[in-house]
């Protein structure tokens, strides 16, 4: 599967959804977004299982690698 990755963490905060949205939009079927991010993306989450049909919430995926350090996994059915 392939693999896209954006870090997010010297984007400034209004402008990370946008770029999340269009480069997720780009991927294949059965590709997936990898996120670094300072937070957890439970707001992006909510929003993509709401908004996005092609958002595979069930394999979706978040760990905690550092203090202001989340990779969060977003693949597209």
């Amino acid at each position: 599967m392939a693999e896209q990755q954006l870090d997010l963490r010297e984007i400034p905060p209004p402008q990370r959804h946008p770029k999340i949205f269009d480069a997720f939009e780009e991927l294949e079927s059965g590709e997936a977004l990898t996120l670094i991010n300072d937070h957890e993306p439970k707001p992006l989450y909510h929003q993509m299982s709401a908004e996005i049909e092609s958002f595979d919430a069930d394999g979706y995926t978040v760990d905690r690698v550092g203090q202001n350090e989340f990779i969060a996994r977003l693949p597209k059915k």
